[in-house]
């Protein structure tokens, strides 16, 4: 009896190492969705203040072009109604004057979705460009993305702020034709104060 009894007890407690060891598997797999996201509505909080601004400018786009031009001018940043939205006034010209580049950027910061849109805007023709670029940032480094018509094919568009600090930060533009496999810089802007 006591043989039956070992038995008895060593059948149970297999067959709960086996449904322990079972359930250990059928766990599910968490989803990235439900974890905490990061409110980062203070990521744009570096660039506000006046900047001087350098830009090379890729011009022939996706065309396998090397011919850059150059700009300098300002990049002068200031927080809307005392919110996280920011507005961008820039201004930039050639070294010759000949050319002159003058833009605006509204930046607004979904709390819900935890990203930020990125807009053109042209006050002399009183335009938005659209859609924005979306997206935020991992760290010290800021990516944001959409996807436009360019010349007659759709294209991906992003752009990235790198090399953030106090007193510097850069920002790309590039374009993708083939679904982000490639990218061409087409656009860099150094700031600096």
């Amino acid at each position: 009896m006591t043989s039956n009894i070992m038995k008895t007890k060593l059948v149970f407690l297999l067959l709960v190492m086996v449904v322990a060891s079972i359930s250990s598997f059928a766990q599910p797999t968490p989803n990235p969705a439900d974890f905490p996201q990061r409110d980062g509505s203070h990521d744009f909080d570096f660039i506000i203040g006046n900047w001087k601004a350098h830009v090379r400018r890729l011009p022939d786009r996706l065309n396998n072009s090397n011919a850059w031009v150059e700009y300098d001018g300002i990049s002068n940043h200031k927080k809307l109604l005392d919110s996280n939205a920011n507005f961008e006034e820039f201004e930039v010209s050639s070294a010759d004057k000949k050319l002159h580049i003058k833009a605006q950027t509204l930046r607004l910061y979904n709390p819900t979705s935890h990203q930020w849109s990125i807009y053109l805007v042209d006050v002399d023709n009183g335009t938005l460009g659209l859609p924005p670029v979306v997206g935020g940032f991992t760290g010290n480094r800021g990516e944001f993305f959409d996807q436009e018509d360019f010349k007659g094919r759709a294209i991906l568009v992003r752009y990235m702020w790198l090399n953030i600090s106090p007193q510097s930060a850069r920002m790309e533009q590039s374009f993708s034709p083939d679904g982000g496999k490639t990218w061409e810089v087409n656009w860099i802007c150094e700031l600096s104060r």
